[in-house]
């Protein structure tokens, strides 16, 4: 892909457009760099872009500069719906998400994880496979570092793994990956996509544009991912549908799950790239696994499988697996204070997330819930809840505190206490609520922007709250 000398309208300046922008300009092109934020509400944010051949166009809407542009690159944040977006492509501009330039520009080895949950656990996992077995690795995308920020720098022999949100999907055309994997599929993103339908649609493009000589990874215990695994463009690939967690006994899948982790032989010959290496081998045994929770054990299952069919070897695989801590605000362990352990899963932003969190948890629990509104039932994550002899206590917050609140009187469960959104006054409940040898649980199940600029900020403040409890 050739950019130098063209014009290119780069829309959202939060990291990923930052990144695109810097990539672009070292590529020749001549942009320019626009936001509904004026340049002041920056700071020195965008100073590194301030080059002879970039224009600042901020604080103004972008129909008004998409004459004369060759191409237009958009935020995540951005809808592909967008009235100026679907003006850009009715004028001929080339319009492209950024994940979709940054993969057209990257060199080596591609993969791309998306799903529900799971997905930064999982791609974190993945890079640290690949970096144990030597290869250099990029981990990129929805997991918080652009992949504009690593394709100038990547090299044939490297290899790149990329979150891939259904955001991200939408503005995807070309994108390509080695390895794509789907993790799991439950509601999510209805506000932004309009139905599960789309959303559904979403996840699955990440496969348009594979191969034969590719690999999908579906999670063959997901009813969605088995019905997305069927009908692949290229029939043939069909033959490197590798399953996880199944219960069948296909000579098709490559990995299962009992009492240990292992890699089993395909009976198709696979290609050489991709060799899984001849009959049965152990990688770990399940209790082995240092993350907790059955859910991470599916994630360091796709992980398994995705790096095993890269070649990394079962001894690696068994190191890392045993070590790996997991990622912050997944329920991240912030402190022990008068004998309460304080949890931070940030992360868990939709009902699924924290259906899981709650499982994992092995002592009584005073649970955070609440934020801001994706349009989803709370029945389901009420029946958990009452369900789960270990949650004693919830403390409502944010947007959706009504809501779960008349979720839970549905499902006969009393004990909550609504703080709206005083998030101090939130902790404070939690900690007199609290029992000795027990946990508190920030698992909102819902997304942040009520009260916090996005889930990290959440889970920051959460964590410094905590952390200065006296």
């Amino acid at each position: 892909m050739n950019v130098n000398g063209k014009r290119v309208l780069v829309c959202g300046m939060a990291r990923s457009g930052i990144a695109a922008a810097k990539l672009l300009l070292s590529l020749g092109a001549q942009v320019t760099i626009t936001d509904t934020k004026p340049e002041a509400d920056f700071g020195g944010a965008l100073d590194e872009l301030r080059a002879p051949g970039c224009v600042f166009a901020l604080g103004q809407a972008a129909d008004a500069l998409i004459a004369g542009q060759d191409m237009m690159i958009i935020s995540p944040g951005i809808a592909w719906a967008k009235p100026f977006v679907q003006s850009a492509i009715a004028q001929g501009v080339e319009v492209m998400g950024e994940l979709e330039l940054g993969a057209r520009l990257t060199k080596g080895a591609l993969v791309a994880i998306t799903g529900t949950n799971g997905k930064t656990t999982t791609t974190t996992l993945v890079g640290e496979l690949f970096r144990a077995a030597g290869r250099t690795t990029h981990v990129v995308g929805n997991i918080g570092y652009p992949i504009t920020a690593t394709a100038g720098i990547s090299k044939a022999d490297d290899v790149t793994v990329a979150e891939v949100s259904s955001y991200q999907c939408e503005g995807i055309s070309q994108f390509h990956p080695h390895v794509g994997a789907v993790l799991n599929i439950t509601e999510d993103h209805i506000v932004r996509h309009g139905s599960m339908a789309v959303y559904i649609a979403m996840k699955r493009r990440i496969f348009d544009r594979q191969t034969a000589q590719d690999v999908a990874v579906f999670n063959y215990d997901d009813a969605t991912c088995r019905e997305m695994a069927k009908g692949l463009k290229a029939p043939a690939a069909k033959l490197h549908l590798w399953a996880f967690m199944g219960n069948d006994k296909l000579h098709k899948r490559a990995f299962s799950m009992e009492k240990r982790i292992e890699k089993l032989s395909h009976t198709e010959k696979p290609t050489e790239q991709k060799k899984l290496g001849e009959g049965e081998q152990r990688v770990c045994r399940c209790d082995e696994v240092y993350i907790p929770g059955p859910h991470n054990l599916e994630n360091a299952l796709a992980a398994v499988a995705i790096a095993g069919v890269m070649g990394v070897p079962c001894e690696t695989m068994r190191e890392v697996l045993k070590t790996f801590r997991g990622v912050e605000h997944r329920i991240e362990t912030v402190r022990e204070l008068d004998g309460v352990t304080w949890i931070n899963d940030s992360k868990g932003t939709n009902v699924d997330s924290t259906q899981k969190a709650i499982a994992t948890m092995n002592r009584p629990t005073v649970l955070i819930l609440g934020g801001s509104d994706k349009k989803v039932s709370f029945d389901p994550l009420a029946k958990s809840i009452v369900e789960a002899p270990l949650i004693e206590h919830c403390v409502l917050i944010g947007d959706t505190a009504n809501q779960i609140k008349d979720a839970l009187d549905r499902a006969g469960y009393s004990a909550y206490t609504m703080t709206g959104y005083d998030f101090d006054l939130c902790l404070a409940t939690c900690r007199k609520l609290a029992k000795k040898g027990g946990n508190v649980l920030l698992s909102p199940a819902c997304a942040s922007f009520d009260m916090f600029t996005d889930y990290e900020n959440r889970g920051q403040i959460f964590k410094e709250k905590v952390m200065a409890m006296k």
